[in-house]
C-alpha cells in the first residue's frame, strides 16, 4: 500500500477558525472554501507557483482562473502598474490611456471597432446584456446549458440534470444557481444544449422574435472546457442575423489566451458584442465590452446606461497596456500554449501505461481532462459522466504540490511562467503519477469495502 501525502496545513487551519467568525466560510469567495481542514491561505504567488502560510509549494493550474496569464507577480505588468499607481488612480474623469489600451484591444480583436472598460467580467457582461436590449428594444435572451456568465441574477440559471431522465424526450427543468434569484427573472432566460443544431433551430423558430441576444462561451471556462464546434457557433451567428438578434461571444476566460483575437478568431466567426476580462491584466482587475460601432455607440445618454467609480483605473489600465503589448507582439501565447501541449502528452503517457481511458476538452492553453474515450460536448452529457477518478485524483495532487480545481468543472490553465520553468513540468508529471497510482489504490480499496 502507498503511503499517503501530507501536508501541513495547520497554520490554514488556525487561520480559518479566526477567519470563519468574521467572513462566512472564512473566505471571500464561496469557491475558494475548500473544507474546513484544506481550505488554504496563500503567502505569495510568483511565475507558475504559489506558497500558502504554512510554507507548502505548488504549481498552480487554477492562476486565479486564469488572469495570471504571465504568470504571478510579472516584473513587467508590475512595473506598470506601479507608474500607472503614479497617475493618482480614480478621477471619475478619463486618461489617454484608455485610449492607447481600447486601440491596442481593435488591433488585436478585429470585432471590437468601439470599447468600453468594466472591471470584471460579471460587470462586461451585464453591460453587454443591457446593451443588447437598449438596441434591440427586446427583453429575453439565449444561454448554451454550461455557460457561466458571471454571478448576477440573469445569468445564474442552469438545467437541473440529476434528477433528469436522460431517455425521456423532456428537457431538464430550468433553476437557479442559488438562493435569492427572484423567479420572475426565469420568464426571460431561454436554455439550449451546446452543439446540437436542431434545438437551436428550433429555439429560434419559437423565441426569436422575442430574443435581444445569444450568449455563449465557445469554450465552457466553468464546465470543465467543453467546447462548441465551429459549425455550431456559425449556425448561431447566421440565426441570430436572420431574427435580428445580436450574438454575444463571452471572452472572459478565452480572450487574449487561446489566440490573439481570442476564440471568436479561431471559429472566424464575428460577434456583435464581446466581453473580455480575466487574462488582459495579467490579474489587475479590469474588464472591457466591444463591439460593432453602431450597437455600442447605444452606450449614451438617454441609451443604455453604464459607469462605475473603479472603471479604467490608473493601475489596471497601465498593466493592461504592458500586458496586451507582451501577448501582442511576444512568443507568449506559443510559449504556454506549448507547455500545455507537453504537460497533456506527458499526462497521456501517465495514463496510457496503466491503460487508463482518457481525453481531453479545450485549448492547449485552457484544457478539460476526461477519463473516458471521447469527451462530453455539452453540459448534459458531463453531469451525467463519471468524474469520481478525476475528483479523487485532484484532492491528491493538492497534498503533492499541485493546485487544480478540486471537481473537474474548471480547466487547468496554463501562463507563460510555466514554459519558461523547465521544473513546473517534472514536478507536475511526478505528482501526477503519483496521484494517480493513489486514485487507482483507493478505488481499489473503496470497490472490495463495498
Amino acid at each position: 500500500m502507498m503511503q499517503m501525502p501530507r501536508r501541513d496545513l495547520s497554520r490554514s487551519n488556525a487561520q480559518f477558525r479566526r477567519a470563519v467568525q468574521r467572513l462566512p466560510l472564512g473566505v471571500s469567495s464561496t469557491f475558494r472554501y475548500w473544507g474546513e481542514d484544506r481550505t488554504i491561505y496563500l503567502a505569495e504567488g510568483k511565475g507558475g507557483r504559489i506558497r500558502d502560510i504554512d510554507g507548502n509549494h505548488y504549481v498552480d493550474y487554477r492562476l486565479g482562473y486564469g488572469p495570471a496569464i504571465l504568470g504571478y507577480a510579472d516584473n513587467r505588468v508590475d512595473a506598470a502598474a506601479r507608474r500607472g499607481m503614479e497617475v493618482g488612480g480614480v478621477f471619475a474623469l478619463s486618461t489617454e490611456r484608455e485610449l492607447a489600451v481600447a486601440d491596442r484591444i481593435a488591433k488585436m480583436v478585429p470585432s471590437a471597432e468601439l470599447v468600453r472598460f468594466s472591471n470584471s467580467g460579471t460587470e462586461a457582461v451585464m453591460g453587454a446584456l443591457r446593451l443588447a436590449r437598449a438596441y434591440t428594444g427586446r427583453e429575453s435572451y439565449l444561454l448554451v446549458e454550461g455557460g457561466y456568465h458571471g454571478l448576477f441574477d440573469a445569468a445564474m440559471w442552469q438545467a437541473d440534470v440529476e434528477g433528469w431522465d436522460a431517455g425521456s424526450n423532456a428537457d431538464p427543468e430550468v433553476v437557479p444557481y442559488g438562493k435569492g434569484i427572484p423567479p420572475t427573472v426565469r420568464k426571460l432566460a431561454h436554455l439550449v444544449p451546446m452543439n446540437d443544431m436542431q434545438r437551436l433551430e428550433d429555439t429560434f423558430r419559437r423565441h426569436g422574435d422575442q430574443l435581444a441576444a445569444m450568449l455563449i462561451e465557445p469554450i465552457q471556462g466553468n464546465c470543465c472546457a467543453i467546447s462548441a464546434r465551429a459549425e455550431y457557433v456559425q449556425l448561431a451567428r447566421k440565426l441570430c442575423d436572420q431574427y435580428g438578434v445580436l450574438l454575444i461571444i463571452d471572452e472572459v476566460k478565452t480572450g487574449f489566451r487561446v489566440a490573439k483575437g481570442g476564440v471568436q478568431s479561431l471559429l472566424g466567426v464575428r460577434p456583435d458584442i464581446s466581453t473580455f476580462a480575466k487574462a488582459m491584466g495579467n490579474g489587475y482587475p479590469i474588464a472591457v465590452i466591444t463591439g460593432r460601432a453602431d450597437v455600442m455607440r447605444c452606450f449614451r445618454c438617454g441609451g443604455a446606461s453604464h459607469g462605475g467609480t473603479y472603471t479604467a483605473h490608473s493601475v489596471s489600465l497601465a498593466a493592461a497596456e504592458a500586458c496586451l503589448r507582451i501577448l501582442d507582439e511576444t512568443p507568449a501565447l506559443a510559449t504556454l500554449a506549448d507547455y500545455g501541449a507537453r504537460l497533456k502528452t506527458g499526462v497521456s503517457s501517465i495514463l496510457d501505461a496503466r491503460g487508463i481511458v482518457h481525453s481531453y476538452t479545450g485549448h492547449d492553453s485552457m484544457f478539460g481532462l476526461f477519463f473516458a474515450a471521447e469527451p462530453p460536448d455539452n453540459y448534459r452529457a458531463w453531469k451525467t459522466s463519471d468524474y469520481s477518478f478525476y475528483d479523487q485524483m485532484a484532492y491528491f495532487l493538492h497534498d503533492l504540490g499541485v493546485i487544480c480545481e478540486p471537481d473537474s468543472r474548471e480547466p487547468w490553465f496554463m501562463c507563460e511562467a510555466h514554459g519558461l520553468d523547465p521544473a513546473c513540468l517534472t514536478d507536475t508529471l511526478k505528482a501526477v503519477e503519483t496521484a494517480v497510482d493513489l486514485t487507482l489504490e483507493h478505488l481499489e480499496t473503496a470497490e472490495k469495502a463495498s
